[in-house]
């Protein structure tokens, strides 16, 4: 069995949204309408639907944002430097985090034009995505 993810986030400009996923990271566009476009971000749809509610920025990377797990390093540093590239900003820098424990992983987030922001991981172990459950840090404290 096959899956794919579907995830839909606001938006306020389909021009910007596109500049952003598909020219900035390498999202595929799909179909499109005047109030939504649906985009490939690795084999995965994610859904930009237009809001009219101005949409404000969260003050933190929780309680939301999505993203991506690499499974090889070399993909997640391609990505980092397509994102520089391409001059997409940078909510978080590319950093390790829980640095020397089953959990260590490289991470960053970027926000798009609309304030939404995405997470890139590549985890040391491949168990630390889903396992490790005797290991109790998940994401950098409260909120």
């Amino acid at each position: 069995m096959t899956l794919h993810f579907h995830l839909a986030f606001p938006v306020t400009d389909l021009s910007q949204t596109k500049a952003f996923y598909v020219d900035g990271l390498g999202c595929l566009a799909g179909r499109e309408s005047p109030s939504s476009l649906i985009l490939n971000l690795h084999g995965h749809q994610i859904v930009a639907h237009v809001s009219q509610t101005p949409l404000e920025p969260q003050g933190s990377i929780y309680p939301r944002h999505f993203g991506l797990i690499f499974d090889q390093e070399a993909d997640w540093e391609a990505l980092v430097q397509r994102a520089k590239i391409h001059g997409l900003s940078f909510y978080q820098e590319p950093r390790l985090r829980f640095a020397q424990t089953p959990l260590e992983h490289r991470t960053f987030f970027l926000e798009d034009p609309f304030h939404n922001l995405l997470e890139f991981k590549f985890y040391r172990d491949p168990e630390a995505v889903f396992g490790a459950q005797d290991q109790p840090l998940v994401g950098d404290g409260s909120a």
